[in-house]
């Protein structure tokens, strides 16, 4: 029957049989002994002492179990014997794994020695065996892409895990072994680092350090705001190198694409093609558009990479002017592109040609747009521009940019001006270019047919080619206007007010206005030729009765206030007051 005891080592109580204790007992005095010339004794063996705790609880079963010799055998043979790991100051320290090496062994803690903020990102590099750097990168791309999750992350590590603070857990947290070499080793290191910190030390300058207290003070604050700002440039840094890198992943991937017709054949890149008026082919475009914008953010990858890594090399002066005689040349060539795109469209030509409509003077004109079931299956269907086949195949150009307006002439018979414009570099150019534009209509008896689209060959190429319609009618024609005309009408509403509430109303052209014979006299308010408008004004407050005669009918207003407006049409109906 043994005699257990209640002992402390690392600041923990271990129950431990007299004889366990005992060896444990000789265990570290032989230690002691062996490390009687080694710096930071004390040190040392406080990390042994708490290296062992760790190896004790992970031996105890509950809370009850006693530490027994073969509990005190086993953390002996982890640790390793004495006399095995004495080290001289002549001789060479024994070997150790490498610094990435036993990764089953690490454990997870913040390195706030090597760490700039709080260590996280550096104790997950020793943890996973890669650089610092891309945790930070990753973070930085969690914060501005992972709309701040990066922030929340790194704040939720901070706080969970713990800082590497004694030799056990630095070397557990560089998947070092934790033996008394090892942990000698550690602290001599650090103990023969201060100690060469205090013999280079220039004591003179500490003295009259000592003696101007302020301006310690004042450097070390210097220092401080430094040292943030150089947190700052890394993060900026690391902003920088993440947008220029996607910029140019992205330009890269346009060349190939909006830049070469050899690779990928897209039907947009015909819509291009059609409004590059300089016919520089896609791919030079797309080159020089690759360089100038490309060359810029190189430099802001550079840059960025520079802020992140102090002591990058240069690439050398030859290739920086090099980049910089190439990007002057690009955006040279673009200016000059750009110039050369805007003067083809500087002039506007016109083709006018004139069609009588042949229709009995009895007869009520209706009139109507239609489209072309091989293009459009709906009349209301509305296209600036699109690229497509005729029926024989043809590639063509489809637009729906028609309009209409209806206007008065004095002469006997009806007809129709069909104006057809084009924009080019020239008047004769824009005038060949409108010559070219395909349009037709049709009367069929009583029936006006207007196409709804205009036509033009693949070689004229968009320039903003467009049918303006002229209907002119004589005094007293009467018509009605289909409610697909809605969609092409501009007109000018002063002379014809179109009523978008039936297709079925009639329309006769008088003198001075266009006016619908059956619309309702709510709607009909603007088109009364006689309308007169008739102002009040006084300089008082009070009301004002005003009377006046229209056509022979007496029409009488009360109106209160400084001024207003009166709106009478030809019947005598007030229509309108403000």
């Amino acid at each position: 029957m043994n005699k257990t005891v209640n002992i402390n080592i690392g600041g923990l109580i271990f129950h431990i049989d007299e004889d366990a204790f005992q060896k444990l007992t000789r265990y570290f005095e032989a230690i002691k002994r062996s490390l009687s010339n080694s710096s930071g004794q004390d040190e040392i063996m406080k990390d042994i002492e708490m290296r062992v705790a760790e190896l004790l609880t992970e031996k105890q079963k509950s809370d009850k179990h006693v530490i027994n010799n073969k509990d005190v055998e086993e953390v002996i043979t982890i640790m390793g014997q004495p006399e095995d790991y004495r080290i001289d100051d002549d001789s060479e320290a024994p070997k150790t794994e490498t610094y990435y090496s036993n990764s089953k062994r690490r454990k997870l803690y913040r390195d706030k020695d090597r760490g700039t903020i709080a260590g996280v990102c550096t104790g997950l590099g020793h943890y996973f065996g890669v650089e610092a750097l891309w945790f930070k990168i990753l973070f930085l791309i969690f914060v501005f892409a992972g709309f701040g999750t990066g922030i929340i992350a790194y704040f939720v590590l901070w706080i969970a895990v713990p800082k590497a603070i004694t030799t056990s857990e630095k070397l557990e947290m560089t998947g070092q072994p934790v033996t008394i070499s090892s942990i000698e080793k550690k602290v001599r290191e650090e103990f023969e680092s201060v100690s060469e910190k205090f013999k280079n030390a220039d004591y003179d300058k500490m003295g009259n350090q000592v003696k101007h207290g302020a301006d310690r003070v004042a450097s070390g604050l210097g220092d401080f705001i430094m040292k943030v700002f150089g947190v700052f440039a890394k993060v900026l840094g690391a902003f920088i190198l993440i947008f220029s890198s996607l910029s140019l992943v992205g330009l890269f991937v346009g060349l190939f694409t909006f830049g070469s017709t050899s690779f990928i054949d897209t039907p947009w890149q015909r819509y291009i093609n059609a409004v590059n008026y300089t016919d520089v082919p896609l791919w030079v475009f797309g080159l020089l558009s690759f360089l100038a914008i490309g060359i810029p953010l190189f430099f802001f990858l550079l840059l960025g990479l520079k802020l992140m890594v102090t002591n990058m090399k240069s690439i050398g002066n030859p290739i920086k002017y090099s980049l910089l005689a190439i990007w002057i040349i690009s955006v040279s060539a673009l200016v000059v592109i750009g110039i050369k795109q805007s003067t083809e469209r500087a002039f506007e030509g016109k083709s006018v040609t004139k069609e009588n409509i042949i229709i009995q003077p009895n007869d009520t004109l209706n009139i109507k747009f239609v489209s072309n079931d091989f293009f459009s299956k709906d009349v209301f269907h509305r296209e600036d521009f699109e690229f497509t086949q005729d029926s024989l195949k043809n590639e063509v150009i489809y637009s729906n940019e028609v309009k209409f307006h209806i206007k008065k002439t004095d002469k006997p018979q009806a007809y129709l001006q069909i104006e057809r414009l084009a924009e080019g570099k020239s008047f004769r150019e824009a005038n060949e270019r409108a010559e070219k534009i395909k349009y037709s209509f049709k009367v069929s008896g009583n029936q006006l047919l207007l196409d709804n689209y205009l036509l033009t060959e693949m070689a004229s190429k968009y320039r903003n080619q467009n049918v303006e319609l002229y209907l002119y009618l004589p005094v007293g024609t009467i018509f009605k206007a289909d409610d697909t005309v809605q969609e092409f009408d501009y007109s000018d509403n002063s002379f014809f007010n179109l009523h978008y509430s039936s297709d079925n109303y009639t329309y006769k052209v008088e003198s001075n206005q266009i006016k619908c014979l059956d619309c309702p006299a709510d709607e009909n308010e603007y088109d009364d030729v006689d309308a007169q408008e008739i102002n009040i004004s006084n300089d008082n407050d009070s009301t004002e009765t005003v009377t006046v005669k229209i056509n022979g009918k007496v029409v009488t207003e009360t109106k209160k206030g400084k001024k207003g407006k009166l709106q009478v049409n030809s019947e005598g109906v007030i229509i309108k007051t403000e």
